[in-house]
């Protein structure tokens, strides 16, 4: 395997972790938020890693500011005010700001 190949198939196989991981703290928030937390973290350090970005539907799903996966209605507040909509961690009060 040429070693273009080799990179590409590597960010390829990083980038499908990352999913696979954010699915899993999909599946663990209701038992556990901290191991949810914690797969989000392990799917940043792979990303930053192997510099990949995450795809921007998996972006909103996590705080800036604390790293938490945010699920509505349980840990954040999701909001539309004038046009945008605003989510609201409720563990460390950082709120983002996205076009509606």
């Amino acid at each position: 395997m040429r070693r273009k190949d080799r990179k590409l198939w590597i960010r390829d196989m990083a980038a499908q972790r990352m999913v696979r991981l954010f699915d899993l703290a999909e599946e663990s928030f209701d038992y556990d938020p901290g191991l949810s937390k914690r797969y989000v973290f392990l799917a940043r350090r792979i990303g930053m890693r192997h510099r990949v970005r995450l795809p921007s539907y998996l972006k909103r799903k996590v705080c800036k500011g604390c790293g938490t996966y945010l699920v509505p209605g349980a840990n954040c507040r999701v909001r539309i005010k004038g046009g945008r909509v605003i989510t609201t961690c409720l563990e460390c009060g950082k709120s983002s700001r996205r076009p509606f």
